[in-house]
């Protein structure tokens, strides 16, 4: 199963990631097993620090063959939950070993109130974590909020705040890199991007990227 979305969440920090019990196959390549059920299974996790890559296969201790359910998502039951539930265990406990993270949503705010003077507007009472800033022609230039990985084509259900904004429709297509941009979810992706609050995001290039959106949505740039 794919947990790459930790990439997307926080930034690796390498040299940490033997204090996790990962070991080093060759550069750039990482592998790590666990017990699970009490060892009547175990799990291999391989992270790549060069494709930015985690993911994770379930072996039964007493045949080493592939735990098949663990990978499929119409597999419901309790006991591939109970596996699950420890894998993401074990993923959280990386995580907060090898991994810096940083929310952008407060310093994002920050800087959209001292560059544009914008202030967080909340459309929809009964959504709260959707709120918009908007031009002074009262068009919004930034929406922020929070979805899950998997809304942007990622594994996980992990929630993330995200901003949608515009760009330059000729753009677009250069500046989504299924890491840190994507295609706007919810919105109409000739025009509009996502972009992710998190320690994944170059927070210089977030900042360009909301003038260039304050920009075409002001009428001052061309689309």
């Amino acid at each position: 199963m794919d947990y790459s979305y930790i990439f997307r969440s926080a930034k690796l920090i390498e040299e940490s990631l033997s204090k996790a019990g990962f070991n080093l196959i060759n550069e750039g390549n990482y592998s790590l097993r666990t017990p699970l059920s009490d060892g009547s299974f175990f799990a291999d996790f391989s992270l790549s620090t060069k494709e930015l890559t985690l993911s994770v296969l379930v072996y039964d201790s007493a045949t080493s063959e592939k735990y098949a359910l663990f990978d499929n998502p119409k597999a419901h039951g309790a006991f591939v939950a109970s596996l699950r539930e420890e894998v993401n265990t074990k993923i959280q406990q990386i995580k907060s070993i090898c991994f810096e993270s940083r929310d952008l949503k407060e310093d994002y705010f920050k800087y959209l109130q001292n560059a544009f003077s914008a202030q967080p507007d909340f459309p929809w009472p009964d959504s709260p974590d959707y709120c918009v800033f908007r031009c002074p022609n009262q068009k919004w230039f930034a929406l922020v909020m929070k979805v899950k990985y998997r809304q942007l084509g990622l594994t996980g259900e992990e929630e993330v705040w995200v901003v949608n904004m515009k760009a330059s429709s000729q753009n677009i297509q250069n500046l989504v890199d299924q890491k840190s941009i994507f295609p706007a979810w919810h919105m109409n992706k000739k025009h509009w991007i996502t972009v992710l609050l998190t320690a994944a995001t170059d927070f210089e290039n977030l900042c360009q990227l909301t003038q260039d959106s304050y920009l075409l949505v002001s009428g001052k740039e061309k689309s």
